[in-house]
Protein backbone atom coordinates (compact mmCIF):
# COMPACT_ATOMS: atom_id res chain seq x y z
CA UNK A 1 0.00 0.00 0.00
CA UNK A 2 1.02 3.51 -0.82
CA UNK A 3 -0.17 6.12 1.66
CA UNK A 4 -0.29 9.63 1.56
CA UNK A 5 -1.11 12.38 4.85
CA UNK A 6 -2.80 15.02 3.56
CA UNK A 7 -5.37 16.21 6.74
CA UNK A 8 -6.08 19.55 6.21
CA UNK A 9 -8.89 21.52 3.98
CA UNK A 10 -10.35 21.58 0.39
CA UNK A 11 -8.12 24.28 -1.03
CA UNK A 12 -4.56 22.20 0.60
CA UNK A 13 -6.35 19.02 -0.66
CA UNK A 14 -6.65 20.62 -4.44
CA UNK A 15 -3.27 22.03 -4.39
CA UNK A 16 -1.89 18.55 -3.78
CA UNK A 17 -3.72 16.90 -6.84
CA UNK A 18 -0.68 17.04 -8.80
CA UNK A 19 1.26 14.70 -6.62
CA UNK A 20 -1.30 12.85 -5.46
CA UNK A 21 -1.49 11.75 -9.43
CA UNK A 22 2.31 11.67 -9.92
CA UNK A 23 1.73 8.97 -7.43
CA UNK A 24 -0.76 6.67 -8.77
CA UNK A 25 1.04 7.25 -12.60
CA UNK A 26 4.33 5.62 -10.41
CA UNK A 27 2.89 2.84 -8.59
CA UNK A 28 -0.21 1.99 -11.00
CA UNK A 29 -0.17 -1.47 -9.48
CA UNK A 30 -0.65 -1.07 -5.50
CA UNK A 31 -3.31 0.34 -3.43
CA UNK A 32 -3.02 4.07 -2.93
CA UNK A 33 -4.94 5.40 0.54
CA UNK A 34 -5.38 8.69 1.49
CA UNK A 35 -5.38 10.13 4.92
CA UNK A 36 -7.67 12.95 4.94
CA UNK A 37 -10.96 14.26 6.88
CA UNK A 38 -14.22 12.19 5.89
CA UNK A 39 -16.06 15.39 4.89
CA UNK A 40 -13.46 15.90 1.93
CA UNK A 41 -14.66 12.34 0.54
CA UNK A 42 -16.72 13.99 -2.06
CA UNK A 43 -13.47 16.21 -3.06
CA UNK A 44 -11.37 13.12 -3.33
CA UNK A 45 -13.85 11.21 -5.39
CA UNK A 46 -12.92 14.39 -8.35
CA UNK A 47 -9.50 13.68 -8.27
CA UNK A 48 -9.84 10.02 -9.42
CA UNK A 49 -6.79 7.38 -8.85
CA UNK A 50 -7.59 7.25 -5.01
CA UNK A 51 -8.26 3.76 -3.58
CA UNK A 52 -9.25 4.35 -0.13
CA UNK A 53 -9.92 6.96 2.27
CA UNK A 54 -8.67 6.73 5.56
CA UNK A 55 -10.19 9.49 7.85
CA UNK A 56 -8.70 11.39 10.21
CA UNK A 57 -9.35 14.86 11.82
CA UNK A 58 -5.45 16.61 12.78
CA UNK A 59 -2.43 14.95 14.44
CA UNK A 60 -3.94 13.99 17.24
CA UNK A 61 -4.71 10.50 17.49
CA UNK A 62 -2.99 7.66 15.76
CA UNK A 63 -3.60 6.35 12.30
CA UNK A 64 -6.19 3.42 12.33
CA UNK A 65 -4.56 -0.16 11.78
CA UNK A 66 -3.80 -0.62 8.43
CA UNK A 67 -2.40 -2.84 6.01
CA UNK A 68 1.43 -2.87 5.66
CA UNK A 69 2.57 -0.27 4.16
CA UNK A 70 5.34 0.10 1.22
CA UNK A 71 5.50 3.78 1.24
CA UNK A 72 4.66 6.70 3.42
CA UNK A 73 4.57 9.83 1.89
CA UNK A 74 3.91 13.37 3.99
CA UNK A 75 2.43 15.74 1.98
CA UNK A 76 0.90 17.64 5.18
CA UNK A 77 3.63 19.89 6.31
CA UNK A 78 7.40 19.04 7.16
CA UNK A 79 6.70 17.48 10.75
CA UNK A 80 7.19 16.23 13.32
CA UNK A 81 3.78 15.44 14.32
CA UNK A 82 2.86 14.28 10.57
CA UNK A 83 6.22 12.70 9.85
CA UNK A 84 6.00 11.01 13.40
CA UNK A 85 2.83 9.79 12.83
CA UNK A 86 3.10 8.01 9.66
CA UNK A 87 6.43 6.86 11.09
CA UNK A 88 4.61 5.09 13.91
CA UNK A 89 3.13 2.91 10.68
CA UNK A 90 6.85 1.38 10.42
CA UNK A 91 6.28 1.68 6.33
CA UNK A 92 9.14 0.19 4.12
CA UNK A 93 10.01 3.77 3.14
CA UNK A 94 8.87 7.36 4.37
CA UNK A 95 8.95 10.14 2.08
CA UNK A 96 8.89 13.48 3.93
CA UNK A 97 10.56 17.15 4.03
CA UNK A 98 13.52 16.64 6.61
CA UNK A 99 13.86 13.27 5.65
CA UNK A 100 14.56 14.37 1.66
CA UNK A 101 14.97 17.13 0.60
CA UNK A 102 14.87 20.37 2.10
CA UNK A 103 12.06 22.91 3.13
CA UNK A 104 11.63 26.01 1.50
CA UNK A 105 9.08 28.37 2.93
CA UNK A 106 8.82 30.99 -0.35
CA UNK A 107 7.88 28.36 -2.54
CA UNK A 108 4.38 27.87 -4.23
CA UNK A 109 2.19 24.99 -2.06
CA UNK A 110 1.64 22.76 -5.34
CA UNK A 111 5.43 23.14 -6.49
CA UNK A 112 6.47 22.34 -3.21
CA UNK A 113 5.06 19.08 -2.94
CA UNK A 114 6.02 18.26 -6.91
CA UNK A 115 9.20 18.96 -5.75
CA UNK A 116 9.15 16.54 -3.02
CA UNK A 117 8.12 13.70 -4.77
CA UNK A 118 10.84 14.33 -7.99
CA UNK A 119 13.52 14.15 -5.11
CA UNK A 120 12.26 10.70 -4.84
CA UNK A 121 12.04 9.90 -8.45
CA UNK A 122 8.29 10.60 -9.36
CA UNK A 123 7.64 12.57 -11.96
CA UNK A 124 4.89 15.03 -11.72
CA UNK A 125 3.10 17.74 -13.54
CA UNK A 126 2.17 20.64 -11.60
CA UNK A 127 -0.09 21.84 -14.12
CA UNK A 128 -3.00 18.92 -13.56
CA UNK A 129 -5.13 21.04 -11.60
CA UNK A 130 -7.95 20.19 -13.29
CA UNK A 131 -10.93 18.16 -11.08
CA UNK A 132 -14.08 16.03 -12.41
CA UNK A 133 -17.37 17.91 -12.35
CA UNK A 134 -19.72 16.19 -10.00
CA UNK A 135 -23.46 15.13 -11.92
CA UNK A 136 -25.50 17.11 -9.18
CA UNK A 137 -28.00 19.64 -10.21
CA UNK A 138 -27.21 23.06 -9.62
CA UNK A 139 -27.68 26.67 -11.21
CA UNK A 140 -25.66 27.38 -13.87
CA UNK A 141 -24.03 30.31 -15.08
CA UNK A 142 -24.39 32.55 -11.08
CA UNK A 143 -22.10 34.73 -10.16
CA UNK A 144 -20.77 33.47 -6.50
CA UNK A 145 -19.80 35.80 -4.27
CA UNK A 146 -18.20 33.82 -0.84
CA UNK A 147 -17.14 36.29 1.86
CA UNK A 148 -15.46 33.71 4.62
CA UNK A 149 -12.61 31.67 4.90
CA UNK A 150 -11.26 29.82 7.56
CA UNK A 151 -8.58 32.21 9.02
CA UNK A 152 -10.30 35.63 9.83
CA UNK A 153 -7.12 37.70 8.76
CA UNK A 154 -8.38 36.54 4.68
CA UNK A 155 -11.19 38.19 4.85
CA UNK A 156 -12.54 41.07 3.29
CA UNK A 157 -15.03 43.36 5.10
CA UNK A 158 -18.02 42.22 4.61
CA UNK A 159 -19.70 45.52 3.34
CA UNK A 160 -17.37 45.64 0.67
CA UNK A 161 -18.90 42.66 -0.52
CA UNK A 162 -22.10 43.27 -0.26
CA UNK A 163 -21.11 46.65 -2.54
CA UNK A 164 -19.79 44.39 -5.08
CA UNK A 165 -22.83 42.49 -5.15
CA UNK A 166 -25.11 45.27 -5.71
CA UNK A 167 -23.39 46.30 -8.44
CA UNK A 168 -23.01 42.85 -10.20
CA UNK A 169 -26.94 42.75 -9.62
CA UNK A 170 -27.65 45.48 -10.96
CA UNK A 171 -25.35 44.67 -14.06
CA UNK A 172 -27.48 41.89 -14.93
CA UNK A 173 -25.28 39.56 -12.58
CA UNK A 174 -27.39 36.20 -10.79
CA UNK A 175 -25.51 36.42 -7.62
CA UNK A 176 -25.78 33.34 -5.23
CA UNK A 177 -23.64 34.20 -1.73
CA UNK A 178 -21.99 30.64 -0.58
CA UNK A 179 -20.35 30.13 2.62
CA UNK A 180 -19.81 26.94 5.01
CA UNK A 181 -22.69 26.34 7.52
CA UNK A 182 -20.77 28.45 10.16
CA UNK A 183 -20.71 31.46 7.55
CA UNK A 184 -24.51 31.87 7.54
CA UNK A 185 -24.97 34.54 9.44
CA UNK A 186 -22.01 36.19 7.72
CA UNK A 187 -23.51 35.33 4.29
CA UNK A 188 -27.52 36.64 5.49
CA UNK A 189 -25.31 40.03 6.40
CA UNK A 190 -24.10 40.43 2.74
CA UNK A 191 -27.15 39.21 1.22
CA UNK A 192 -29.44 42.25 3.18
CA UNK A 193 -26.90 44.67 2.90
CA UNK A 194 -26.52 44.06 -0.87
CA UNK A 195 -30.53 43.83 -1.57
CA UNK A 196 -30.42 40.29 -1.97
CA UNK A 197 -33.16 37.74 -0.66
CA UNK A 198 -32.63 35.20 1.45
CA UNK A 199 -32.70 32.43 -1.23
CA UNK A 200 -29.56 33.77 -2.64
CA UNK A 201 -27.48 32.65 0.52
CA UNK A 202 -26.09 29.08 -0.49
CA UNK A 203 -23.90 29.18 2.67
CA UNK A 204 -25.08 26.04 4.39
CA UNK A 205 -26.96 24.41 2.15
CA UNK A 206 -24.30 22.70 -0.41
CA UNK A 207 -22.26 19.89 0.31
CA UNK A 208 -19.09 19.64 -0.86
CA UNK A 209 -20.19 17.97 -4.14
CA UNK A 210 -23.23 20.77 -4.41
CA UNK A 211 -20.25 23.61 -4.32
CA UNK A 212 -17.55 21.98 -6.70
CA UNK A 213 -20.25 21.44 -9.25
CA UNK A 214 -22.06 25.21 -9.14
CA UNK A 215 -18.18 26.82 -9.34
CA UNK A 216 -17.55 24.63 -12.44
CA UNK A 217 -21.22 25.82 -14.03
CA UNK A 218 -20.10 28.95 -12.74
CA UNK A 219 -20.26 32.87 -14.42
CA UNK A 220 -17.58 34.51 -11.95
CA UNK A 221 -16.40 33.79 -8.50
CA UNK A 222 -15.46 36.64 -6.24
CA UNK A 223 -13.36 35.22 -3.10
CA UNK A 224 -10.98 35.80 -0.79
CA UNK A 225 -7.83 33.04 -0.48
CA UNK A 226 -9.53 30.24 0.40
CA UNK A 227 -10.55 26.63 -0.19
CA UNK A 228 -13.37 27.72 -2.70
CA UNK A 229 -11.14 29.63 -5.34
CA UNK A 230 -8.64 26.55 -5.85
CA UNK A 231 -12.10 25.03 -7.25
CA UNK A 232 -12.38 28.18 -9.95
CA UNK A 233 -8.92 27.36 -10.63
CA UNK A 234 -9.56 23.44 -11.13
CA UNK A 235 -12.54 24.17 -13.53
CA UNK A 236 -11.05 27.71 -15.05
CA UNK A 237 -14.12 29.21 -13.86
CA UNK A 238 -13.30 33.23 -14.21
CA UNK A 239 -12.28 34.37 -10.49
CA UNK A 240 -11.19 37.28 -8.60
CA UNK A 241 -9.34 36.47 -5.76
CA UNK A 242 -8.39 38.45 -2.98
CA UNK A 243 -5.17 38.27 -1.18
CA UNK A 244 -4.20 39.43 2.39
CA UNK A 245 -1.82 37.96 4.42
CA UNK A 246 -0.52 34.69 2.45
CA UNK A 247 0.64 36.02 -1.30
CA UNK A 248 -0.41 34.97 -4.46
CA UNK A 249 3.26 33.49 -5.28
CA UNK A 250 2.90 30.89 -2.74
CA UNK A 251 -1.24 29.88 -2.60
CA UNK A 252 -2.46 31.68 -6.37
CA UNK A 253 -3.83 29.98 -9.45
CA UNK A 254 -1.05 29.45 -12.27
CA UNK A 255 -0.01 32.20 -14.34
CA UNK A 256 -0.93 29.90 -17.45
CA UNK A 257 -4.34 29.81 -16.28
CA UNK A 258 -5.75 33.80 -17.49
CA UNK A 259 -9.32 33.25 -16.34
CA UNK A 260 -8.39 34.27 -12.64
CA UNK A 261 -7.16 37.76 -11.71
CA UNK A 262 -5.45 38.17 -8.32
CA UNK A 263 -5.31 41.15 -6.07
CA UNK A 264 -2.55 41.49 -3.47
CA UNK A 265 -1.12 44.96 -2.10
CA UNK A 266 1.11 43.23 0.71
CA UNK A 267 4.49 41.95 0.93
CA UNK A 268 5.97 38.74 1.77
CA UNK A 269 6.92 40.28 4.77
CA UNK A 270 3.78 41.54 6.16
CA UNK A 271 2.13 38.12 6.23
CA UNK A 272 1.08 38.75 10.19
CA UNK A 273 -0.86 36.39 12.45
CA UNK A 274 -3.34 34.46 9.86
CA UNK A 275 -5.74 33.84 13.05
CA UNK A 276 -5.39 37.34 13.86
CA UNK A 277 -9.39 39.12 14.12
CA UNK A 278 -8.45 42.31 12.38
CA UNK A 279 -8.57 42.79 8.99
CA UNK A 280 -5.29 42.20 7.21
CA UNK A 281 -3.65 45.29 5.56
CA UNK A 282 -2.87 43.84 2.26
CA UNK A 283 -7.09 43.11 2.12
CA UNK A 284 -7.66 46.49 3.90
CA UNK A 285 -5.96 48.06 0.53
CA UNK A 286 -8.33 46.23 -1.37
CA UNK A 287 -11.25 48.54 -3.15
CA UNK A 288 -14.72 47.67 -4.76
CA UNK A 289 -13.83 49.62 -7.36
CA UNK A 290 -10.82 47.83 -8.12
CA UNK A 291 -12.90 44.67 -7.89
CA UNK A 292 -15.36 45.48 -9.90
CA UNK A 293 -12.51 47.02 -12.74
CA UNK A 294 -11.17 43.32 -12.61
CA UNK A 295 -14.45 42.07 -13.29
CA UNK A 296 -14.85 44.34 -16.11
CA UNK A 297 -11.45 43.41 -17.62
CA UNK A 298 -11.99 39.88 -17.62
CA UNK A 299 -15.37 39.80 -18.87
CA UNK A 300 -15.01 42.48 -21.80
CA UNK A 301 -12.25 39.73 -23.03
CA UNK A 302 -15.02 37.17 -22.75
Amino acid sequence: MILVLRALGVGDLAAGVPALRGLRAAFPGRPLALVTPAWLGPLVRLIGGVDQLVPLDGLDRPLPSLPPVDVAVNLHGRGPESTALLRALHPSSLWAFGEGPEWTDDEHEVHRWCRMLDWYGVRTDPADLDLAVPRVPVEAGVTIVHPGAKSPSRRWPPDRFASVARTLTAQGHRVMITGSAAEKDLGVRVARAAGLPTTAVLAGRTGLAELAALVAHARLLISGDTGIAHLATAYRTPSVVLFGPMPPSRWGPPPDRPEHRVIWHGTSAERGDLMTPDVHPALEKVTVDEVLRAVSGMESKA
